[in-house]
């Protein structure tokens, strides 16, 4: 690390600690040369995850964007903003332990209906009809049996 002061290149570290719950290393530094003392701070490199579009783009994983969805699906149910918080919390830890680059977005929907699915039914529906986008009555009512008979089970 060169000095900031008369840019030696070498220094030693007088103290570290973690910060941020250890996601940042503060770090004091003092100059070999000129023993005046700077601060840095040390933090693991992130590659952003992409999600890959059905369209064909790609665009960083945004986890708003679920919440919004979620949010939406969840209007007016009795449905806590902690639960929805935890569902996308558990979503967004999925993702992130796969250790994959980059995630479908199929993939992502796919995984917020399973959590809906047993968190709120009605909530479920209405994300699922956005989400597959029906093209008619049918394919609605599809889902709505699927889900009667996975009750009944």
């Amino acid at each position: 690390m060169k000095c900031p002061f008369c840019a030696h290149p070498d220094d030693k570290v007088v103290d570290s600690r973690t910060i941020r719950e250890g996601e940042l290393i503060r770090r004091r530094r003092e100059c070999l040369s000129c023993t005046k003392r700077f601060t840095t701070y040390e933090r693991i490199e992130e590659i952003p995850l992409m999600v890959a579009k059905k369209d064909g783009r790609r665009e960083p994983f945004d986890r708003s964007k679920i919440v919004i969805g979620v949010l939406k699906a969840c209007e007016k149910r009795p449905v806590a903003v902690d639960q929805i918080e935890e569902l996308v919390d558990r979503i967004e830890k999925s993702i992130n332990s796969s250790m994959e680059k980059e995630v479908s977005s199929e993939t992502i929907g796919a995984m917020v209906m399973e959590e809906l699915r047993s968190l709120d039914e009605v909530a479920y529906v209405r994300f699922a009809s956005v989400y597959r986008q029906f093209k008619d009555i049918d394919e609605f009512m599809d889902v709505v049996k699927t889900l009667y008979r996975h009750e009944k089970t």
